[in-house]
């Protein structure tokens, strides 16, 4: 009887590939300019104590005229497929800046006086185009500048407390107290895992990380511009 055929050795089992998440994509493609807008000059004085709090407030000036442009249509995007799932109203930051500017201004008064620099213009406008026209590029907005403010931002709020003498938390720094977001470190994952479910394919999650280095690129013009004014 012959012997039979030596058994054929199993395959190696293989293990697919990890793919990095959405969320990391983001934050490592545009590490490069986000590093550059923590690290301009403006920025940098402002946080070593070498500028006034008049310096301050015309940054705040310049949030003001961002963020109105940044939540003008956030309610026309909350059903959106793609924009939808960042709509999170504990997040919106206009009214708190409207605040903080009465207390800078001692009164309401800086509503007809204020104006946005060159950079802010330009910024505020490709803000509200993307809103318009684009969900997922007001989401490479709507990313850069609310997960900077529930983290780099609360530096800022503890130099002004510092430097300035604003009350904890109080009229001044409004803008950077988030009461309605009881662990921010929870909210950032969160936010995060829907960067990684967002209904998007690839060739248009490439374009939404473009739109990010596009936002800090925007966000760096306007302190080029402050360091100018402030001088």
């Amino acid at each position: 009887m012959p012997c039979p055929a030596p058994s054929s050795p199993e395959a190696p089992l293989t293990t697919p590939l990890a793919v990095t998440p959405f969320s990391a994509q983001i934050r490592e493609a545009s590490h490069e300019a986000h590093t550059e807008a923590e690290n301009s000059s403006f920025m940098s004085d402002m946080l070593g104590g070498k500028l006034g709090v008049a310096a301050y407030r015309r940054y705040t000036e310049q949030l003001w005229f961002v963020y109105r442009a940044l939540e003008a249509r956030s309610a026309d995007l909350a059903a959106d497929p793609v924009a939808g799932p960042f709509i999170r109203p504990e997040l919106s930051r206009t009214a708190a800046l409207e605040a903080d500017l009465d207390h800078l201004h001692e009164g309401p008064g800086w509503r007809t006086v204020i104006t946005p620099l060159p950079a802010t213009e330009t910024y505020a406008a490709r803000v509200t185009e993307v809103a318009t026209t684009w969900p997922a590029g007001y989401v490479a907005h709507h990313y850069t500048r609310y997960l900077g403010d529930l983290s780099g931002g609360q530096i800022i709020r503890g130099t002004a407390e510092k430097t300035w003498g604003f009350t904890r938390k109080g009229p001044g720094v409004h803008f950077y107290v988030f009461d309605a977001i009881g662990n921010p470190a929870a909210f950032k994952r969160e936010y995060r895992q829907s960067l990684d479910d967002i209904a998007a394919d690839g060739q248009e999650r490439l374009r939404i990380v473009e739109e990010c280095k596009r936002a800090f690129a925007l966000n760096s013009s306007v302190f080029q511009d402050l360091a100018t004014a402030c001088r």
